[in-house]
């Protein structure tokens, strides 16, 4: 399960807003940049979701923008030819800030900071593998039980239903359930992928 295996067709279609981007003069940077913004503007939003469940949907709404812009910036920056790895590590810097401070909104607004530690540490994780995979020769790894595409879609509409359906089940809401699966799953994944890599180093 991983939706980052479609990240070639998101790309084609994608045509559009690069083109959009790139003719009013935005560079991947400042994409990357006001990716980081929409999801810390995401994590304020869940952070307040048990006292207004409602703002779990402008949380959902803002984690999907900055999934899209994530996309954005990467096409872009191959558009305009201006790809570089000072780009590169800016946009998975400000990457890992997003899901720490998403995952931290999600922790407070539910207020199960417990899990909320053991969610992004199986996150970072996660994204620490794919890209230690590289860094000793290998092609980075996206695959996985649970890539970031993932997590984001998971994340989106799980604020939707937490929106919805506001209640507990077994003593958790959907948000504290999501934060069990980033839990196992993420920690899973990189397990996942530390595997492959060594599989790869080896072979």
């Amino acid at each position: 399960m991983t939706l980052d295996r479609f990240r070639p067709l998101v790309s084609r279609v994608m045509n559009p807003f690069v083109n959009a981007s790139a003719s009013v003069g935005l560079t991947p940077n400042a994409v990357s940049v006001m990716a980081f913004a929409l999801a810390l503007g995401a994590g304020i939003a869940f952070s307040f979701v048990d006292i207004t469940p409602w703002l779990a949907m402008g949380g959902s709404v803002l984690v999907f923008c900055n999934g899209w812009l994530d996309l954005l910036d990467g096409a872009l920056a191959r558009r305009l030819n201006a790809a570089s790895s000072t780009g590169d590590l800016l946009d998975h810097v400000l990457d890992r800030y997003a899901d720490i401070v998403v995952i931290i909104g999600l922790a407070a607004g539910s207020d199960r900071y417990g899990l909320g530690i053991a969610a992004v540490t199986g996150v970072l994780m996660t994204s620490y593998l794919g890209t230690q995979a590289q860094a000793v020769g290998l092609d980075r790894v996206y695959g996985g039980i649970l890539g970031r595409a993932d997590r984001l879609a998971l994340i989106g509409i799980t604020g939707m239903l937490y929106a919805l359906v506001p209640g507990r089940f077994y003593e958790l809401t959907v948000i504290g359930w999501l934060l069990v699966l980033f839990a196992v799953v993420g920690h899973l994944t990189a397990i996942q992928r530390f595997y492959h890599a060594i599989a790869a180093l080896d072979g």
